[in-house]
């Protein structure tokens, strides 16, 4: 199917902002979509018009509009696993102290669809709406490592293992043996791979079905990390998520009529 030109620039626009390019200039715009001002100008009106982009008066910068805001909304609200889910990643939290994240897969990446944070958090990477790699966090191991072998071999196809710090795993080989340790232990491990000093883990939730879809994780200093606690977080995150699961329909027998 053909891209429709004018659509694809302003989602490309709308996909310049992030959490740390909140407001640009038309010039920025202009000079990153490499498109003349008049013509992102125009592309600027219309997105605006519809309220998926607002105008700071006071410095003439351009940021999100409040209808993108609505409509992602509506997209966590029809999650049925987020709302299942809730109770349980509260209930956690509150006996750990630490945050508890819940994540899907979209495409190659994980996604953060929601989280509850921790009375003793110190981790402050996390955000609902952010995007995470596979292959250098729990949550995107345990995402991936129960696929089927041509549904894995189709997320792996021209995937980029770019590092992200001296321990992330950066090539196909090493990260296929990763998978394998992942399914035979039920939980996968992300060892300072994401962020510097940070250790997660993760564990698959699954529906009626017995498909993964989604993870929880929770993430914590390195120094708070040895085997003893390692054991306690993978028993404790392995309770939640059979309890979520449960809830999916997993594991729950049809009654004979």
């Amino acid at each position: 199917m053909p891209i429709i030109q004018s659509v694809d620039r302003a989602l490309r626009i709308l996909d310049l902002f992030d959490e740390y390019e909140t407001e640009l200039k038309i010039t920025d715009i202009s000079s990153r979509m490499n498109l003349h001002k008049s013509t992102v100008h125009s592309l600027l009106k219309t997105l605006q018009h519809y309220r998926y982009i607002e105008q700071n008066l006071e410095n003439g910068k351009y940021k999100l509009g409040m209808k993108l805001f609505e409509r992602g909304n509506f997209v966590i609200h029809n999650l049925d696993i987020r709302s299942v889910a809730k109770k349980h990643l509260m209930e956690l939290s509150m006996q750990t102290g630490n945050t508890i994240h819940l994540v899907i897969l979209d495409g190659k990446e994980g996604v953060y669809i929601d989280k509850v944070e921790g009375s003793a958090a110190t981790i402050l990477y996390s955000r609902i709406g952010r995007r995470i790699p596979v292959h250098c966090s729990a949550v995107g191991k345990a995402l991936v490592a129960f696929k089927g072998q041509d549904e894995l071999a189709s997320i792996l196809k021209d995937y980029e293992y770019i590092s992200q710090t001296p321990k992330t795993i950066t090539n196909e080989k090493d990260f296929l043996v990763e998978l394998d340790k992942v399914k035979e232990e039920g939980y996968a491990v992300d060892n300072q791979e994401n962020e510097p000093g940070v250790s997660c883990i993760a564990v698959p939730v699954r529906d009626h079905s017995g498909n993964v879809i989604a993870a929880i994780s929770m993430s914590q200093p390195v120094h708070r990390i040895n085997k003893k606690t390692v054991n306690e977080v993978v028993s404790m995150l392995k309770d939640t998520a059979d309890k979520i699961s449960h809830e999916l329909g997993f594991g729950v027998k049809a009654s004979s009529s």
